[in-house]
């Protein structure tokens, strides 16, 4: 696994497991502050850590919610088979190599609403493929094992420092450093996004969309406001960021609703014909962080990427001298 070197907040890494308690209830009134502009004010440091997955596993199809003893239970083992001081011990693998615990803080929590899956629809929480998007997905596989590291474009966006999953958009949980920082000011919205430190500005003049010609790592953003909630569309994607397998034609809906003083709700809907048969949606509970969020500095670009690729020509040459 490759290194990361930053400088990072370290909340949260033991992934400590304690009894389940019932999410405050939402107050349905519940009316946010406003900006100097009149605005809903959504400012502030959020965080999205859980290890409630993307998608419903299969162990739990047709399950939509926990119970509050089943949820408690799944945290335990979640905490236990995730922890990388284990390694080694009790039949747990040793990865060489791998970061120690104290460097990830996925949260130790499922969502407060007990749900299986992050996904809300479809119904059984699972991404709804089309058969064109199976088949997308499985060349790019077959591509990654027969092309590990021929060039750098081989390796994955994270590795080179160019795009986590944590950025997006959307923006999902990660294993660690899953802290946003919303800035607004007239006419804009600014999310900072704490892994590997890129910034979304959002136009919300209601400006068209950039040509078709334009792509970008984050897409093309504008945004308005549907009462209370933050409504983003972005287009624009490029063809190498691949979103769950989706094309560069991707379409993506965000909402962002603050609901109480400390929570901002994020959901995201993803449409692509050419590879979802419908499209799906996921909700995100964001809670609200002191912070301050510190610099990422991710180096793997630096350092890492010409280590990887100096190893896979020296591999090249050990096989050849081996026929």
């Amino acid at each position: 696994m490759v290194k990361h070197l930053w400088i990072a907040t370290l909340t949260g890494a033991c992934l400590a497991v304690t009894g389940w308690a019932a999410p405050p209830a939402k107050d349905a009134t519940y009316v946010p502050p406003r900006t100097a502009d009149g605005q809903p004010d959504i400012q502030g440091i959020w965080n999205n850590a859980t290890i409630t997955p993307l998608e419903r596993p299969a162990e739990l199809a047709g399950k939509v919610t926990f119970t509050p003893a089943e949820a408690a239970a799944y945290e335990k083992r979640f905490a236990d088979s995730n922890n990388r001081d284990r390694r080694g011990k009790d039949g747990a693998s040793d990865v060489a190599g791998a970061y120690n615990q104290a460097w990830f803080d996925r949260g130790s929590k499922v969502v407060p609403t007990l749900r299986t899956s992050l996904i809300v629809d479809p119904p059984d929480g699972r991404i709804p493929y089309t058969a064109e998007g199976q088949k997308r997905l499985a060349a790019a596989a077959e591509h990654a094992r027969l092309h590990p590291a021929d060039g750098p474009e081989d390796l994955a966006l994270a590795d080179r420092c160019i795009l986590w999953a944590t950025a997006g958009p959307p923006m999902l949980p990660g294993p660690y450093n899953s802290n946003y920082q919303i800035f607004q000011a007239p006419g804009y919205v600014a999310i900072s996004i704490e892994m590997i430190h890129d910034v979304r500005i959002i136009p919300l003049d209601q400006r068209p969309h950039l040509p078709g010609s334009v792509r970008q790592w984050l897409g093309d953003s504008r945004g308005h406001w549907e009462g209370n909630t933050l409504v983003v569309v972005t287009t624009n994607f490029t063809g190498t960021s691949r979103f769950r397998g989706a094309t560069d034609n991707m379409r993506l809906i965000e909402r962002f609703t603050r609901t109480d003083a400390n929570t901002l709700t994020y959901d995201f809907t993803v449409e692509d014909p050419a590879v979802f048969s419908k499209p799906w949606s996921a909700s995100i509970p964001m809670s609200k962080s002191a912070g301050p969020i510190y610099e990422y500095a991710c180096h793997e670009g630096n350092y890492a990427v010409p280590g990887i690729l100096g190893g896979a020509r020296k591999q090249e040459a050990a096989n050849q001298v081996g026929k």
